[in-house]
């Protein structure tokens, strides 16, 4: 396929602009929006096969990445008039057909969705094109996703908006239904990581220096996210209550995507660094590098928008990061943010400790 074909999805997704302008002014209700968005995926489905029906991609992923691509920069429009940089795009979407969205938590995930998933849906979109492997992208955007879909789902349905539930409700269903679907499609892909197990890679920690700092790492990071966890489920230790007040108030911010958040880090953060502690000690554990991306998304997504939200002016001032403790609260999110990038990146550049040596290799 010629890469005609990205460059058209990306000129397909820039007409969100004008088309969010135009319906802005058109719709006057939210069963209206509703249809306009149900309405939106089925025309950008029928351009892009329109557009490239003489060389239909094989891969059925690149429509889905397309429609996402388009949706991703009406996100960008959300967040950019909510800043009152623009205006005129949503202002009824703003207004009256998802509250949600108007939170700091809601805010952030449109900057995150307009921005990073944007720019992975046209890389990956890029890869099918050129006919490259998109396997690693993918697997980022998998971690990514389905945080950003728990947390929004949840603390949608059991925060203060809770009983505004609405007709948009029902399309993110759909829209997370598709992208499961979409997840299970990128595991499935062959992996691209070609490597030999060399005698050098088996060498006890001790001469691993840079193994044995994340390992150093995971420790204190694993008590962290417990340690939040135990925040929100409101436990009454001194250190837990002193934290709240002084660093993190935002933990108690009654949207609940915070108290979700910290849930979801401390059921499945924590037993993955405990996961991750034998795969960096046991040779041998080839699901590692798969295992860091998918993480490394899902808490790059986490800590962006709990990050932004916690200092956000959306946030009421009673939950925001007080002053004095904001040094702290950056130095230490930002890092527990940072890190597993840095491992996922040592995972995936030097994977030879985690192949498993071949039968040949094993005779010799």
């Amino acid at each position: 396929m010629s890469a005609s074909a990205g460059t058209g999805v990306f000129v397909l997704s820039l007409m969100s602009i004008p088309i969010c302008y135009l319906f802005n002014s058109l719709i006057a209700n939210s069963a209206q929006a509703f249809i306009f968005a149900g309405c939106s995926t089925v025309i950008i489905l029928s351009i892009a096969h329109f557009m490239f029906k003489k060389k239909a991609p094989a891969d059925p992923l690149f429509y889905v990445y397309a429609v996402y691509a388009f949706f991703s920069v009406v996100n960008l429009i959300v967040g950019l008039e909510q800043e009152n940089i623009i205006d005129g795009f949503v202002t009824f979407y703003l207004r009256q057909a998802d509250p949600h969205i108007n939170t700091a938590h809601g805010h952030m995930i449109s900057y995150w969705d307009g921005c990073v998933h944007y720019l992975m849906y046209l890389l990956m979109i890029a890869a099918i094109t050129w006919g490259d492997s998109y396997r690693a992208i993918g697997l980022y955007w998998v971690g990514s996703f389905l945080m950003r879909a728990i947390v929004y789902i949840l603390g949608s349905t059991v925060g203060k908006h809770g009983t505004e539930v609405n007709y948009f409700l029902l399309l993110h269903m759909l829209y997370i239904s598709v992208s499961v679907w979409a997840c299970f499609r990128i595991f499935s892909q062959p992996s691209t990581q070609e490597d030999e197990l060399t005698e050098a890679e088996q060498k006890s920690l001790l001469h691993r220096p840079l193994d044995l700092l994340f390992i150093i790492y995971l420790v204190p990071a694993f008590a962290f996210c417990v340690f939040r966890g135990l925040v929100v489920l409101d436990c009454s230790s001194t250190w837990c209550q002193e934290y709240t007040q002084q660093y993190e108030p935002y933990l108690k911010d009654p949207t609940a995507y915070p108290k979700v958040q910290m849930l979801v880090g401390m059921l499945y953060s924590g037993p993955y660094y405990i996961i991750t502690l034998y795969g960096l000690m046991v040779p041998g554990c080839e699901w590692m590098p798969d295992l860091t991306l998918v993480h490394s998304g899902a808490l790059a997504q986490a800590q962006f928008t709990h990050i932004c939200a916690s200092l956000h002016t959306r946030t009421p001032f009673s939950y925001r990061v007080p002053a004095g403790g904001q040094p702290v609260f950056l130095l230490v999110n930002i890092l527990y943010a940072l890190m597993p990038q840095a491992l996922c990146y040592r995972c995936r550049t030097r994977p030879a400790f985690f192949l498993r040596p071949t039968p040949d290799k094993k005779t010799e």
